[in-house]
């Protein structure tokens, strides 16, 4: 099975798709392509200052993510105001969420959520990096909706039944974070360290923090 690249997380397997990099444009990217080129056109702003907006989300890694995932954890004041606010959350420690609204949804031992765009690849790259390919797959992007469960299994995620599963469909105007459970017997652990367990899947959902 292939598998996927993480920062800080141990490879694991995701289902199969087709090389996406591969296909033709759809109609989404070259009307995103032509609103772009007309932009330049008309002087809103330069093709370098377009590449350099584009290097600059290109950078972006899941640790910033990660960093308030763990700062929740240590702080339920924290916690309460990015459930309320993210883009807010995140400008307290100093980290740019971008100007689309960002949800976050929690995990709890009655609830896992994992999230999707079913019509493009709508994702909170400010904050957790560049989408992986197989979150922008027609696969993932239209059978997360379908059958949760047998999706998240195939990333090596088993929910138990008792517990329910809330999948969260990502749009152009609001994008959604999940916001894990603590590993039990973390308690130890520094705000650093509790930052390195969480995972960009973990954000995404179809992964879940692990304890070291």
């Amino acid at each position: 099975m292939s598998r996927h690249d993480d920062h800080h997380d141990h490879s694991g397997p995701h289902p199969l798709q087709p090389d996406i990099e591969d296909a033709g444009f759809t109609r989404r990217q070259v009307m995103t392509t032509a609103v772009a080129e007309l932009l330049m056109e008309k002087g809103v702003f330069s093709a370098a200052e377009f590449r350099a907006q584009l290097e600059r989300m290109d950078a972006k890694q899941p640790a910033d993510g990660a960093r308030m995932i763990a700062r929740a954890w240590v702080d339920p004041a924290y916690k309460r105001r990015m459930l309320t606010d993210v883009n807010a959350a995140a400008a307290e420690l100093g980290l740019d969420a971008g100007h689309i609204p960002i949800r976050a949804v929690e995990n709890t031992p009655a609830l896992h959520n994992v999230v999707v765009c079913t019509l493009c690849s709508c994702y909170p790259r400010m904050l957790i990096g560049l989408p992986p390919d197989w979150y922008k797959s027609r696969a993932y992007r239209s059978r997360t909706i379908k059958e949760p469960r047998m999706v998240l299994k195939e990333f090596g995620t088993e929910i138990a039944d008792e517990v329910e599963v809330r999948v969260h469909d990502a749009t152009a105007d609001l994008r959604y974070m999940v916001l894990p459970m603590r590993p039990v017997g973390t308690a130890h652990l520094t705000e650093d360290d509790l930052s390195a367990l969480v995972t960009r899947d973990c954000m995404i959902g179809v992964a879940v923090p692990k304890a070291p």
